[in-house]
This record gives structure tokens, sequence and C-alpha cells, in this order.
């Protein structure tokens, strides 16, 4: 007899009145689950079969298939126990096979950190998505029933799992649109993570419950009273905000539990587009609806295939809720997203209409494909996956989907890294914007672009962009593109880094040393790891702990702590920064930053200014700010002789003011001709100021004093621009 129920038997009972189920092959795949976990148990004490029940049960009740259950029975035999995957393929065929492989974790895998298994463990996930969606499913039905019994989990695992449930599985849910996992996966996660604050909403929640729920009934009485005569099948039912969704309103973005609208909420279900239309004005006449708070996702489906009205209303005691009007079908797409695509259409048919809303994995792949460290993939997807979204439109009407806080950037790569990579600027409702600009909600936006062969993105875009494949394929462009120039910048960061932490080696060992570092980085050549360096995809800051402990223990030698510099070298100008170009006499390794009083420029003259804990500022000989007698001013040992290395080109940023008339097109034909002249534009601000005219303020990649001039040329040349100032002169 056995001395536990792991409720197979009921669930086998429920699996024969659906005739779309092959349940003596379920069966059979038990019985194997069975056999291979004999003798194993969980955390409580609990056979180990009741695991792989309970996920193939949630999977029933989405309306999951023959092979997904199957799958979800199996999805730790092979993790687990001495059956291979070449067994589950002959006695289950290749799609369980697929299914159970895309599931298990990576085997005994040299991997040096829990970031990197966490990353090679999510990468193959992706992978394994790719080829078949229902793995993900699998995934977060395993998920969800380990959220339910991790209360005999360790604390330190407790909110390990409860993180990572947050940050990567939750996200997934709602991008498949499975609604009921994903609520619960984030009120579980939020139970351990701050379980002061759950009880707390818990007990809010609680205290409102009969009041509530008396409020909410006579909402729905008296919705029903004016639809149903007005139309046929309506169901009107009510819901209570989630923990997780009030959590973030209360204790992320600060609002009261008064200044929660949408704590109540009321669906009505219909049975046309039409029906949803009218009923929105039925209840528009009933109650006086918040401004601002109407939401079309009928027109504009999410990319989750989410549609639905949603309108915020007051009601005759001036308490706000929510109202949601949907067909019968956005119901149960809203409910159960991807998964709909099974239990009502049945096997795996309208693959067509599910490709559009997987889209998001593919680009999810390929960002981990150009990511160059673990943490960067699982940095990359925690935003990419983010919940909190912007929608946003093409010219032709397309919608984008973009995680909050994005720019203008990310929704150009998001196009076509072929539109980012040309991008020159960008419109917003029909006006220019910087290339910084944060896309809201609604907002059409078009992309400026230019045809020049040498035309690319900036590395100063890597410090603005939100999302990962943003990130990735600015990066992948500059490492594909500007191999020698990121060889030589990164030989230059390497040197500084090394020189500021006092790394000093011959020329021999230091080519040996760096040859050992790149090999560490799993680069084939140094060069190679100069060009992953320069062009920010190896950030050489995070390795110089590990440098400096290598250094001193294997290659630091003590007698050259004592030798004495050599005469010549104190008395010979030495460059203060590669970077900045600037020589300076008697000093050398010395923070260097630009006056912004004068902004100086390669050709120009200057002179250094020793600062208080900032290194030394760098003026223009003629700025307001500095003496002109030198010997006889104030502190004049502060000020030192500096001037530029013209062996080296410098790129610096300037900023220009553009006055003209106020036309159509007068901004785009300045950037179209600064596009011609291959300047780098870092940002451009256009504004109106008085009586017709318009101000359009620059800041450029300039090499020199007459580069600049050049440039002023120029644009002087433009139809209406009467004047031109250098900021900061």
């Amino acid at each position: 007899m056995r001395e536990f129920d792991d409720g197979f038997a009921v669930f086998l009972e429920d699996l024969k009145q659906h005739p779309q189920y092959n349940s003596e092959k379920i069966k059979k795949a038990y019985e194997l689950a069975e056999e291979a976990h004999a003798g194993q148990k969980r955390r409580s004490g609990e056979p180990y079969i009741m695991h792989p029940v309970a996920v193939a049960r949630i999977l029933f009740g989405l309306g999951m298939d023959n092979e997904c259950i199957i799958g979800a029975l199996l999805h730790d035999v092979v993790e687990d126990t001495d059956y291979d995957l070449a067994y589950i393929e002959n006695h289950f065929g290749p799609d369980v096979a697929l299914l159970v492989d895309g599931v298990t974790k990576l085997g005994q895998i040299p991997l040096s950190t829990r970031e990197e298994v966490q990353a090679e463990n999510i990468r193959k996930m992706f992978i394994a998505m790719n080829k078949d969606v229902r793995v993900i499913i699998i995934k977060l039905a395993d998920r969800l029933h380990n959220m339910r019994t991790l209360q005999h989990m360790p604390e330190y695992k407790q909110r390990e799992k409860s993180l990572e449930t947050l940050e990567i599985y939750a996200p997934i849910a709602h991008r498949l649109g499975i609604r009921a996992i994903k609520e619960e996966l984030e009120d579980a996660a939020v139970k351990y993570l701050d379980p002061i604050a759950y009880k707390e909403i818990e007990n809010s929640l609680s205290m409102k419950q009969e009041e509530g729920e008396k409020f909410l009934n006579e909402i729905k009485e008296k919705i029903g009273a004016r639809i149903t005569p007005a139309m046929e099948n309506v169901n009107i039912t009510s819901r209570v905000k989630s923990v997780h969704g009030i959590f973030r309103k209360v204790y992320i973005k600060g609002k009261s539990f008064e200044e929660i609208y949408d704590i109540y909420a009321v669906r009505i279900i219909v049975n046309t587009m039409i029906d949803c239309y009218n009923a929105l004005g039925i209840v528009h006449d009933m109650f006086k609806p918040l401004p601002g708070r109407f939401k079309d996702y009928i027109s504009t489906p999410k990319p989750n295939m989410y549609q639905s009205l949603h309108t915020t209303v007051l009601s005759e005691n001036g308490v706000p809720f929510e109202i949601q009007i949907r067909t019968w079908d956005m119901h149960r797409t809203a409910e159960l997203g991807i998964a709909a695509h099974w239990k009502y259409k049945l096997g795996k048919g309208g693959k067509d209409s599910l490709d559009a809303g997987l889209s998001w994995i593919h680009r999810m792949l390929e960002t981990g494909e150009e990511s160059d460290t673990p943490e960067d993939l699982v940095a990359n997807i925690k935003v990419d996956l983010s919940v909190e979204e912007v929608y946003v439109f093409t010219p032709k009407g397309d919608v984008k989907s973009l995680p909050t806080g994005s720019t203008v950037i990310d929704f150009a790569y998001a196009i076509h890294s072929a539109v980012g990579n040309k991008m020159v600027g960008a419109k917003v409702d029909g006006r220019i914007v910087t290339l910084d600009y944060q896309v809201k909600t609604g907002e059409r936006i078009e992309i400026l672009t230019s045809n020049q062969q040498n035309k690319g993105p900036s590395k100063d875009w890597l410090s603005i962009v939100k999302t990962g494949e943003a990130r990735n394929k600015i990066r992948t462009w500059f490492k594909k593109e500007r191999r020698e120039e990121n060889i030589e910048e990164g030989k230059a960061i390497v040197e500084k880094e090394l020189r500021r932490n006092f790394i000093r080696l011959s020329s021999e060992k230091y080519n040996e040393f760096i040859a050992k570092i790149a090999e560490r980085q799993h680069c084939n050549d140094t060069d190679e790891f100069y060009a992953a360096v320069g062009y920010g995809g190896v950030q050489i800051n995070r390795l110089m702990p590990g440098i400096k402990d290598e250094y001193n223990r294997n290659w630091k030698e003590e007698k050259d702590a004592e030798k004495p510099l050599p005469s010549n070298v104190v008395d010979k100008p030495r460059k203060a920064s590669s970077s900045n170009g600037i020589i300076v006499e008697g000093i050398d390794n010395c923070l260097i930053k630009m006056a912004k009083c004068c902004s100086p420029l390669p050709g120009e003259e200057i002179v250094g200014f020793i600062t208080r804990g900032y290194g030394l500022s760098i003026h223009k000989r003629n700025c307001v700010n500095v003496p002109q007698d030198l010997e006889n001013c104030p502190e004049p040992e502060r000020w030192i002789k500096a001037h530029w290395d013209e062996s080296i080109k410098i790129e610096t940023k300037s900023t220009l003011d553009v006055y003209a008339i106020d036309r159509d097109g007068v901004v785009l034909d300045i950037t179209s001709k600064l596009m011609n002249m291959h300047v780098k534009i870092h940002s451009i601000n256009a504004r109106p100021i008085n009586d017709g005219n318009c101000l359009t303020t620059l800041t450029l990649a300039v090499n020199s004093k007459e580069h600049l001039e050049n440039i002023s040329k120029i644009i002087r040349k433009i139809d209406g621009v009467y004047h031109i100032e250098r900021s900061g002169v």
C-alpha cells in the first residue's frame, strides 16, 4: 500500500474526459518517471514524483497538448536519474525529447561563477524556446510549483529563487500573456523578498475585503441592468489588484494606498468588437471617466496579443475603479496568452500567427549571442524583459514595445540594425528631439538616417541606450567596422589603467603579461583583447583586482621599487594623458579635464591649472579666468605650461549656438550639412526664441580650431542662418 497520494490517479481520470489527450501514453510517461525518481525526496520530505505530477496538472489547466504534459512528467528524469535523452526519444518521440532537453539544466561544465552558470542556463533555455515555445511554458509551470513549495528551502535560497523569478520568469510569463501564472509568481516572490510589505498589503486588502466585495457587487448590478438588455451573452465579473501590483505602486513608486485607482476592477465580456465599444459608451454615460485613464488595446494590441478596452471611472460616491471590456476570444487570450493556441485550436496549429508574438524570443537570442560576458547577458535580459513598457508608433502606424526609459536610439535599433547604424537624428510627433530623448507611450517616431558610407553609431550612445539589444548592436558595429581603431584605443586604455594602478613592466614582460590576461579572457591574441577593450566588450576596470593580484604574486620585482628613475626622465616633458593628447611639463599620470568656461580645442594655445582634488584643468591661454601675468598672479605655482601633442589626432567636443529664421526644415538642413561633412553630432537641441527666430544648439566632435571654423563657415551658408556663436567662449 502507498503511504502517499501523488494525485496522478485523479489527474488521469480528468484526462480521460478530454478525447484530445492520449491517456495511455501519458500514463506510460508517469510510470517511467515514478520508477526513475523512486527513493528521491523533496526538501519537504515528500516523494519527488509529486513535483512532476503537479507541474503536469498546471499545464493541463492551461490546456497544453500531449507532448507538453508528457514532457512535464519527464522533465527532471534526464537531469536527476540514469535515463538519457536517447531513451526518451526512442519511447516518446523527438518532440518530447526536445522539450525535456530544453528544460534540463546544463551538466558539469567548468564555469567559474554563479552568474556564468545562470547565464549559460538562460542562454540554453532561449535556444530551446526558439525551437519550441512549449519549453518555457513547462519551465514556467515548474517554477510556479517550486514557488508554491518554497517554504521548505533555506532562507538564502528563498531569496535567490524569488529574485530570479521576479526578474526572469514572471516577465517571460507576461510576454507570453499567461496572466494567472505571472501574477502568482510575482506575489510569491514578493512574499519572500519583502515579507513585511507583503503582510501589510495583505492586511490592507483583507480589511477592505468586505466593503470591497459589497462595492463591486453593487457596481456589477448597475452595469448589468444597463448592458444586458442592449446585447446578448454578457458576462460581468470583478477582481482585486494583485499584491505585487500594489507593491510596485506603493513601495517602488511611492504612492499611497488611496492613490491606486485600479485596486478594484470590473470586467465586461461581450460577443463582438462592436459590443465592446457600445459597452464603453454605456459605462461612460453611467460613470464619470477620469481624464488620461482610457487605453484602447483592441485597436493597438500589446505585443503579447492582449486586447481589451481599459477605462477608469468614478462611482457615485467618488470611489475610482477600473473597467475592462473585451470579447470572449480576447478574454481567453488575456488569461492564457500563447497557451490559448493549444487549448482552443488544438495541436501546434496556427504557427504563422504565433511568429509575430514570439519575435522577442529571436531578438533575445541575438542579444545573448552578442553579449561579451555572462554578466552582460543576464543584465540585458533583465532590462529587455522589463514588465514596465512603453508602446510607440512607426511612421506607418506599426506598434513597437520598449522598456520604460528607452530612447529614440533604442527605437531605431528595435526596427533594424541598419536603421540604428545609419541614424543621424529623430523626430517625435513631427518635432526634432535629442538622441537621448526617452520615448513615451502613444508617440509617433521617425528616424532620420544617412546613406553616407562612413556613417556609423557613436560610442557615446552606449551610455544613452536602455536595451541590451541596442547596446550589443552598437558594440557589434564597432567590433566589425573599427577593428584597428579599437586596438589602438584599447591599448591606450589598458596602458593608462595599468599606470594608474602602479603596474610597471619591461617591454618583454609587458607583452607576456598582457598575453596572459588575453588568454584568461578567451581571446585568441593580444590584438583581440585590445580590440574588445576598445569597443567596450571588456571592461578593464572590472578585471583590475585580478590583474593586480596576478602582478603582485608573479610579476612584481621588489628591487624595481628601489631603482632611481633615470635622470633624463625628470626634466623631460611627459604626456599627462594620452587620451586627451596634451603634454604637461614635469607631470605624468595626472587626471586632466577641459575647462567648460572656454572649451579649448587642439591648435589653440593652452595652459594648465592644478585644482585641489580634481587633477589638472586645461584652459585657453586667453580665457577670461586665466591671469594675463602668470608669474605675478596669486598662487603662480598652480599654473603649469601645457601644449597639444601634435603627433596624436585628438577628437574633442565643442558646442555651437546657431541663430536662424524659424522656417520649416532649417534644422534638417543643418544636420544634413554636418552629415555630408562626416561630423559626429553628440547632441542637438532646437527651440524658437523671439520674432520668428530659432536657436539650434549643437554639440559636435571636432579635431581642431580650424575644423570648427570650417564647420561654422559651411553652416553660415544655409538659408536663414544669420549668426553662429561658440558656447563657453
